[in-house]
């Protein structure tokens, strides 16, 4: 007969197998994978709450939550498919409209790639480097990367979508982003983010979770202290009481000068190595003058491709190839 300490091994080798393959990632259902990521398109109510929850600095204390919200409109501006007919890339652009006034702002963006090849990572103070990622991480995965109101890039994950009880949700792995604008002018005591983004698809609309560490790094990309834990939640529940036509003419009038903006970017982050801005924080610098032109677009006059050019010029250079890097 086998002993208990025989039998007890056995059992947790086959509990131990039976993790492991349950661990392992399911089959990707691209198509699956598109109608959840496009299953954000619309017309939103949003709820922004965003509360400090482990206090890891010795003596820090607790900032007060924050709380905000606006109505937005989710815009398809690509839906790509490559060859073979797999979903390649999607390109949601998000736009803000007050209600009472009618007054509208270009918020972010954020694309979706199938799997990814590459990245831009928050390395340094204003610096984005392209990393290539390695092949088991983006297999299956979808590559989210989210831009400023200006197009200028914030930050990427990598991560497969669970569809699971029939709910669609995507999990990020951990990645770097710099301070959100919400704390551009009120904190000094850490300068970037390390975040696991969470999207999940719900009745009614789709809400976007975030895992926040803040953090204070050094110039060199090392860590020199964590300063908290912070749980985002931002809700967007589907809208039908606000008039977002002023947001739906806007993108219309000006969708094909942004695209060229892109265009812009792309050459720093798609056939370029990354992008070192020389604005402050904020940013305010690059944005102004990108808002006024597409205000002058949106009123019928021209913009030259010298004049965004300019712009570049003077607030936008190239982080040399030798920054390129696997993803870590």
């Amino acid at each position: 007969m086998r002993s208990q300490t025989t039998i007890f091994l056995l059992l947790f080798a086959a509990t131990g197998m039976a993790s492991a393959q349950q661990a392992e990632p399911r089959a990707a259902d691209p198509a699956a994978d598109r109608a959840a990521i496009l299953g954000m398109l619309g017309e939103y109510d949003v709820d922004f709450a965003f509360d400090e929850t482990v206090l890891l600095a010795p003596g820090y204390e607790r900032a007060p939550a924050k709380r905000s919200g606006g109505s937005e409109v989710v815009i398809l501006v690509e839906d790509s498919v490559a060859a073979d007919g797999t979903p390649s890339r999607i390109v949601l652009q998000h736009i803000l409209v007050d209600p009472k006034s009618g007054h509208v702002t270009k918020h972010w963006r954020q694309d979706w790639i199938y799997e990814a090849e590459e990245r831009f990572e928050f390395s340094a103070d204003q610096t984005w480097q392209v990393r290539v990622i390695p092949e088991e991480k983006t297999r299956g995965a979808w590559t989210q990367c989210v831009y400023e109101v200006s197009d200028a890039p914030r930050y990427c994950g990598t991560g497969r979508w669970n569809h699971r009880y029939g709910v669609a949700t995507w999990t990020s792995d951990r990645s770097w982003r710099p301070l959100p604008r919400r704390e551009y002018t009120k904190r000094s005591d850490y300068n970037a983010l390390n975040v696991e983004n969470r999207h999940t698809i719900v009745p009614g609309g789709w809400t976007h979770e975030q895992d926040n560490t803040k953090t204070l790094r050094a110039a060199d990309g090392s860590t020199v202290r964590t300063i908290a834990r912070e749980y985002g939640f931002n809700d967007y529940r589907k809208d039908s009481d606000v008039d977002f036509t002023p947001a739906h003419d806007y993108w219309k009038a000006t969708a094909g000068y942004w695209g060229r903006v892109r265009q812009r970017w792309d050459s720093f982050l798609v056939e370029g190595h990354g992008l070192h801005m020389k604005t402050d924080v904020d940013g305010m610098a690059l944005i102004m003058p990108l808002f006024t032109q597409a205000e002058e677009v949106q009123e019928g006059r021209d913009v030259p491709d010298s004049a965004i050019d300019a712009a570049f010029a003077e607030w936008v250079e190239p982080v040399p190839a030798g920054a390129v890097a696997a993803t870590r």
